[in-house]
C-alpha cells in the first residue's frame, strides 16, 4: 500500500455544502493520487475513488493526446457582484454556474446568471448545474427563465434527480441536457444513453475508478464529454486533466478549474487555468504545503480507518 498523509484545506466559500476540504494524498511507485470522497459517502460509494487513487499512485495514466485541456470556471451560488469577479479570474470563456441551491430562489439565480453573462460578454459560454435539485416541472419552468437571463445555455446539468426525469425533461426544452449524478452515481451508467436522457456526459475520475475506466465509458457511452472535478487538491485535478488529454475527442471546456475555491494546495505551482486552459501536467507534492495543510490527529485517524475498512471489504 503507498503511503497516505491525510489533508484539510478550508474552502474559500461555501460550495456543495462544505467549508472544509479533506481526504488522503498517496504516494507510490509512479507517483501521487488522491482519495478524498465526500464525508457523507459510504464504503461501496467511496471504494471508485480509492481504485482511481491507487491508479494514479501505483500505474499511471495513458498518454495524452493534447498538450493543454479547456477549463471552464465554476461560480458557486453567490451573489451577482461575487459571480461576475469569480468569472473574470483566470480568463475562460465558459463558465459553469450552480442553481437551485437550497434556500435560494430562481430570481437569485436569474441575477447570478445575468452578472456571469455581464462579466463574459457576448461570445463566451454559460452552462449551469443544479444538482438534481428540480422536479420535471419545475426544470421545465427554471430553464426557460435561466436560458433568457444567460443569454443563451450551452447546456444544463443534471436538472432532476433520476434518470427518468432527465430523459422528460429532455424532451420538453431546448436546452441540451447533461448527465452527472446519473453516470457517476448509477448501478448502471449507460441508462443515460438507452432512455437518451442527454446530450452530454459528465465524467469524474475519482467517483468513477479511475481514468482508465472513464476512458471505457467515453467510448460506450456514445455522448459528447465533459470531464469534471470532485474539488479535489492539484494531484486529483492533475488525473482529470489526464482524462481529458487522453479522449480521441474533446468538444467541450472541462470543469477542473476548481481549485481556486480553495484556500490553499497542496503542490508549489497549483493547477490554474491560464487563458482559459489548463496545462497537460502532473505537478509533484510540495512537502512543505503538504505539512502547512495536514489534517489534525483526529481527523487523519479517521481518514486511516476509512482507508483500512475499504481496503478490508472492496479489495481492489
Amino acid at each position: 500500500m503507498p503511503e497516505a498523509h491525510a489533508f484539510s484545506i478550508p474552502m474559500r466559500t461555501r460550495f456543495r455544502g462544505i467549508t472544509v476540504r479533506e481526504g488522503m494524498l498517496l504516494r507510490g511507485a509512479a507517483g501521487w493520487g488522491e482519495f478524498s470522497p465526500f464525508l457523507e459517502y459510504d464504503d461501496v460509494v467511496a471504494a471508485p475513488w480509492l481504485a482511481a487513487a491507487l491508479e494514479a499512485a501505483e500505474v499511471g495514466w495513458p498518454e495524452p493526446l493534447r498538450a493543454s485541456v479547456p477549463v471552464n470556471v465554476t461560480v458557486p451560488a453567490v451573489g451577482p457582484e461575487a459571480a461576475h469577479a469569480t468569472v473574470l479570474r483566470g480568463g475562460c470563456r465558459t463558465a459553469k454556474v450552480k442553481v437551485a441551491e437550497p434556500g435560494q430562489t430562481l430570481a437569485d439565480d436569474e441575477a447570478r446568471l445575468e452578472a456571469v453573462r455581464d462579466a463574459l460578454g457576448p461570445d463566451g459560454k454559460v452552462r449551469v448545474d443544479a444538482n438534481g435539485g428540480w422536479t420535471v416541472e419545475e426544470a421545465v419552468t427554471a430553464i426557460g427563465r435561466l436560458d433568457r437571463a444567460a443569454g443563451g445555455l450551452e447546456y444544463v446539468e443534471q436538472p432532476c434527480a433520476s434518470v427518468e426525469d432527465l430523459a422528460a425533461v429532455r424532451r420538453r426544452v431546448d436546452v441540451p441536457i447533461a448527465a452527472d449524478e446519473s453516470i457517476r452515481r448509477a448501478e448502471d451508467p449507460y441508462r443515460v444513453r438507452d432512455l437518451e436522457a442527454a446530450d452530454v456526459a459528465v465524467l469524474k475520475v475519482q467517483p468513477l475508478g479511475g481514468v482508465r475506466a472513464c476512458l471505457r465509458i467515453a467510448e460506450d457511452i456514445g455522448l459528447p464529454v465533459v470531464v469534471s472535478s470532485a474539488l479535489e487538491t492539484s494531484v486529483g485535478i492533475a488525473a482529470g486533466v489526464a482524462l481529458a488529454a487522453a479522449l480521441p475527442e474533446l468538444g467541450h471546456a472541462c470543469g477542473l478549474a476548481t481549485v481556486q475555491l480553495l484556500t490553499g494546495d497542496v503542490v508549489a505551482h497549483p493547477l490554474l487555468p491560464v487563458d482559459g486552459a489548463l496545462p497537460v501536467t502532473r505537478p509533484d507534492v510540495d512537502p512543505a504545503l503538504l505539512a502547512e495543510h495536514a489534517a489534525a490527529d483526529d481527523r487523519a485517524a479517521h481518514w486511516q480507518a476509512r482507508l483500512a475498512a475499504i481496503r478490508q471489504d472492496h479489495p481492489l
